[in-house]
């Protein structure tokens, strides 16, 4: 009987997307027989500004068995517990996207709308005093979570990581390779194709070797080597509701010790990412070059710097969106290859682990099923469409009208599915998570309050109860909350000695 199963698997590019599907793949697929290899040019730079992540990431490293405090060390990294927003509502504004709930849900209604009933009482307090992750990155403290303290916050506790991209690519690639996977060296000049069919046979490097495969994973950026420039896959324009499309991004020095979250400053036609390191800061300006030039946004960032540059600027240029087609015939694209949303809300690196796993859903022999790979592609535009409609909100949700970028996308079309959630939520506070999408209940409520959208009405359901009962729960709410905090440590601190002992 003829062996019809993978054996060969070539991954083009490095970077952080091939060197994290390089470790998975290691690891997951566990027949010795299939061999992998991962071609790269050290000519050829990655992206690599990308340094904040969201909790999945976590889970990821528990698959490959990473050791946390050996991580730390060796990406420079540092804790997240979510993003504080600066000037997005109004400016002047502040809210923080924290990866932890608000209070605790109660007789199956979610806690917003308890929380809801309770403000329109004068001097109650802010949603975020309900936040133990918010309250933490307010003093720059940090805990790890106790599952065991099942009724308890310390429970409830989500984090992430801040770290080097670069220093996590040579990370993953030592995984990697102590797994066996193969790095060659070189540049791809050549993509041979099956005349019969049309799928991938091979790859012709600069120096005249050929690697042939079963499966090829895509990792070579925007450009799309295989997934575009030979399949022609297409490509979903989104940049009509997510208009930004360049960045410039430079490091500065450490201005103090490095708090647990990232910073997003709106400016007057995008935003500025602020993402401490243990070593240094990392900042870029991500702008939509229709209403500012480069040096003007340069400009901003530069005096957005809280500590003297460590790098020169690097300017970047992109168009939100996705492959019509991410799977065509024996290629997966994964990260940029793929798509990209901007990096708001830190969901690059995450959205490269959903897609290795997709694929270790789907994974195929060489039949090549093709309704696997079409499940396989609704999944990831699924997918992709959801989060863009959470960085939509960020932009939509607005009362700034001080610039024509702002005023642009204040009142820009959206798209059907998200303007049916801000229609419902404007209303009642009704939120749903539809498919185990990513953003909960709990991140879309801090957006919508953060940047002023409040409901007109909540879950009359909640009237049950009286208002002294009420009262009484939410004190005892925030009394749990705040005695949670006094067990956290300076993050700073706590770092250091983690990294010590690794």
């Amino acid at each position: 009987m003829t062996d019809v199963n993978i054996k060969e698997i070539v991954i083009v590019g490095g970077g952080t997307a091939g060197w994290m599907a390089a470790s998975a793949l290691s690891i997951l697929l566990r027949d010795p027989t299939i061999r992998i290899r991962l071609v790269e040019s050290e000519e050829i730079g990655t992206v690599g500004v990308g340094e904040a992540t969201i909790p999945h990431i976590r889970y990821y490293n528990q698959l490959l068995g990473l050791d946390e405090r050996d991580f730390l060390r060796k990406t420079n990294a540092t804790y997240k517990l979510g993003i504080e927003f600066v000037n997005w509502g109004q400016v002047g504004d502040r809210y923080f996207h924290s990866f932890g709930p608000y209070g605790l849900n109660m007789d199956g209604i979610h806690f917003h709308h308890f929380w809801l009933r309770h403000a329109m009482k004068d001097g109650s307090a802010r949603a975020e005093d309900y936040n133990l992750q918010a309250m933490a990155a307010d003093v720059h403290k940090f805990a790890h979570p106790r599952p065991e303290m099942k009724s308890s916050p310390f429970a409830t506790i989500e984090y992430a990581f801040q770290f080097d991209a670069s220093l996590y690519a040579k990370y993953m690639r030592g995984v990697a390779e102590s797994r066996g996977v193969q790095r060659v060296e070189g540049k791809v000049v050549e993509v041979h194709q099956r005349p019969e069919d049309g799928f991938i046979e091979s790859v012709q490097l600069e120096n005249g070797d050929v690697l042939a495969a079963d499966l090829f994973i895509d990792c070579t950026g925007f450009y799309g080597l295989l997934i575009e420039q030979t399949l022609k896959s297409g490509y979903d324009d989104w940049s009509n509701y997510l208009p930004v499309n360049r960045a410039v991004a430079q490091a500065c020095e450490l201005d103090g010790p490095p708090a647990p979250y990232t910073r997003a400053t709106a400016h007057s036609a995008g935003w500025q990412w602020r993402i401490p390191l243990q070593n240094r800061i990392g900042n870029g300006h991500v702008y939509c070059g229709d209403y500012i030039s480069d040096d003007e946004a340069y400009e901003q960032l530069r005096k957005g710097l809280d500590g003297a540059p460590r790098s020169d600027p690097k300017f970047l240029r992109f168009t939100t969106g996705i492959r019509k087609k991410p799977w065509v015939k024996n290629v997966v694209a994964l990260g940029l290859s793929a798509g990209f949303l901007e990096p708001l809300e830190s969901t690059s690196i995450h959205l490269i682990q959903t897609a290795v796993a997709r694929l270790m859903t789907n994974f195929p022999d060489k039949h090549f099923n093709q309704q696997d790979i079409d499940y396989y592609n609704q999944r990831t535009h699924l997918e992709f469409e959801q989060v863009r409609d959470f960085l939509i909100l960020h932009y939509c949700a607005t009362q700034r009208d001080d610039s024509p970028f702002w005023n642009h996308v204040r009142t820009m079309e959206l798209p059907e599915t998200l303007q049916q959630r801000i229609d419902i939520y404007a209303e009642n506070g009704r939120l749903y998570r539809h498919d185990n999408e990513l953003f909960g209940v709990a991140s879309w409520f801090a957006v919508f309050e953060g940047q002023n959208i409040r409901p007109k009405r909540y879950n009359p359901v909640i009237d049950y109860l009286s208002d002294e009962a009420l009262d009484k729960r939410m004190a005892e709410i925030r009394r749990a909350t705040k005695r949670c905090l006094a067990d956290f440590e300076d993050h700073a601190t706590y770092l250091e000695k983690l990294c010590q002992t690794a």
